[in-house]
């Protein structure tokens, strides 16, 4: 993957992002992609569809699940603006996803590279690649305005 492309990916799940902070959602934004097409996305929802679980990644792989037919998005890559919550990432594992991209780590609730640390457990059934930090100045500077105007 060249860093043309992560930069472009990198800029669509920010795009979504932006989209869940103008509906008053914490802006986290996600895309799966499969041979370099986009074939699900989603962002932040929870409070629009009083649903705790749909989070940016959960909605982009119902998106890529329905999409293609399967519950399996083996060879799939995600990229999501927030390091994953243990619910997402445990979401990530079981999809079969390949390789997770995130921008921003997310210290209190982060499950990839903080807290539990999932993809380390011996137990987790599938341990995706994980790069993280593409687009994370954009990333953190959006969640940081985001949560400024609600202090």
């Amino acid at each position: 993957m060249t860093l043309e492309h992560a930069r472009k990916y990198s800029a669509l799940a920010l795009d979504l992002a932006r989209q869940a902070a103008a509906l008053g959602e914490v802006p986290v934004g996600a895309i799966v992609v499969q041979h370099g097409l986009v074939i699900g996305e989603g962002h932040n929802q929870p409070r629009a569809r009083n649903d705790p679980t749909a989070h940016a990644e959960i909605m982009a792989i119902r998106a890529a699940c329905a999409a293609l037919g399967t519950d399996r998005l083996t060879g799939c890559e995600m990229w999501v603006t927030l390091e994953p919550c243990a619910m997402c990432a445990g979401a990530i594992s079981h999809a079969r996803i390949a390789r997770l991209h995130y921008a921003a780590s997310d210290p209190k609730g982060g499950a990839v590279e903080h807290g539990p640390r999932l993809f380390q457990q011996p137990t987790t059934l599938h341990k995706p690649e994980v790069y993280a930090g593409v687009g994370e100045e954009d990333a953190a500077a959006l969640l940081r305005a985001f949560f400024s105007e609600r202090r």
